[in-house]
């Protein structure tokens, strides 16, 4: 079993900047996929960011040169640096980890764009 914990959500003002971070813990063996998926209300669940074993990186087109993934292996720790954010980065953003053929998914951490 794995378990992921994230943390850092919270309120902002339009175009500031959080960082949200994804602890793995239990049945983790070698490096695998994690990433960052978010749903907004009435919406579907939607990739926001992915970081393969290897380093590779991919973005949703909408947060393309605004949110950076990164990940500490030593840690089994995943990050997304939020920059510049809007009222439509409002979701739930959800942890995932692909130990195939399981997706493990976070409990999620609300981020509420507003003035």
């Amino acid at each position: 079993q794995v378990h992921l914990v994230e943390s850092g959500g919270g309120l902002v003002q339009p175009g500031g900047s959080l960082r949200l971070s994804c602890a793995a813990s239990g049945s983790i063996f070698g490096v695998n996929p994690m990433g960052w998926y978010r749903q907004a209300p009435g919406l579907e669940r939607e990739l926001v960011a992915l970081i393969t074993t290897t380093g590779r990186t991919e973005y949703a087109d909408s947060v393309k040169g605004r949110f950076t993934i990164s990940r500490d292996n030593a840690k089994n720790t995943v990050y997304l640096q939020m920059n510049s954010l809007n009222a439509e980065d409002t979701a739930i953003y959800y942890c995932m980890l692909r130990n195939s053929p399981y997706t493990y998914w976070g409990q999620g951490t609300q981020v509420t764009v507003s003035s």
